[in-house]
């Protein structure tokens, strides 16, 4: 090629990279430009506990914490994914043989979209069998207490937020807590340890992301991860129980996790994030 023609098509070429990186830097703009005035928040800002998980008590109601705390390794937190976890176990007036919970729960936030840490797939790495997929049931929780008219609305889905009055056990300050709105419904399986052919492990989870109760790992994903939202944070509450193997371990589960929750609930919700309130503030920033 005569040196002018190669001049010619150099320069082309350097016209030709010049024009698509100037598109891609105009798109990139336009891009966040358009998500700005939608109001569109990919990445979600980190909302902190209000206390420490571990400032939850060690006695729920007739259900007291037995043994120390749980500390998991650093391979295990790796996994897990958080470092805000509390991993306890819980017995009905301290005695085992009245019936004993494992309580683990996992707070997450400040996160990209990501499918949550549940016991159906660590279990099953551990070599455990699965005897059931699984399932969701609703577990029994006593609302006797709850106020469930005369809380705030939820902006998300129009429900109004149950409210139960907490009284710290420390102060004696009497607290009116907002509890998420949604069904207390759990996931559940069952696995068997070929070492203890007698006994099923039973383990259930539900979470609680932005405000609202589901049993599932997807969608909790679609509540925290809402493009509309600028903060999002979810927990995971997990109970798991040894128990012979009668052919009724998930209604036997169900009936003591009900009664650990009810308990829980409130508590809980003292120390995760106030919702209504950053949905409040969400609101009056738009």
């Amino acid at each position: 090629m005569p040196k002018g023609d190669r001049l010619r098509f150099e320069g082309s070429i350097r016209l030709a990279f010049a024009a698509v990186v100037a598109l891609l830097i105009a798109s990139a703009v336009g891009f966040r430009a358009g998500v700005a005035a939608l109001e569109i928040h990919l990445r979600k800002e980190a909302v902190p506990l209000r206390e420490s998980l571990d400032t939850i008590p060690t006695k729920l109601g007739a259900w007291k914490r037995v043994g120390a705390e749980s500390r998991l390794g650093e391979a295990m937190v790796e996994s897990l994914g958080t470092n805000f976890y509390l991993d306890r176990q819980y017995a009905i007036d301290g005695d085992p043989a009245k019936g004993l919970i494992n309580l683990h729960i996992a707070y997450y936030t400040g996160m990209v979209d990501a499918v949550p840490h549940v016991p159906e797939r660590c279990w099953g790495a551990a070599g455990l069998t699965m005897v059931n997929q699984p399932t969701t049931v609703l577990l029994p929780v006593d609302r006797s207490k709850w106020d469930l008219n005369s809380g705030v609305k939820s902006l998300a889905t129009g429900e109004t937020y149950p409210r139960v009055q907490v009284v710290d056990p420390v102060t004696r300050r009497a607290e009116m807590v907002l509890l998420p709105v949604g069904e207390t419904e759990a996931s559940v399986t069952v696995f068997q340890d070929e070492k203890s052919p007698e006994h099923r492990l039973v383990g259930g989870y539900l979470f609680i992301a932005n405000g609202r109760l589901t049993p599932s790992p997807y969608v909790v994903r679609t509540y925290a991860f809402d493009l509309s939202n600028r903060y999002a944070y979810y927990c995971k509450v997990q109970f798991s129980a040894v128990l012979p193997d009668d052919g009724k371990v998930v209604d036997r589960w169900k009936t003591l996790t009900a009664d650990l929750f009810a308990e829980l609930l409130p508590i809980l919700m003292r120390r995760l994030p106030d919702w209504a309130a950053l949905e409040l503030s969400q609101s009056q920033e738009s």
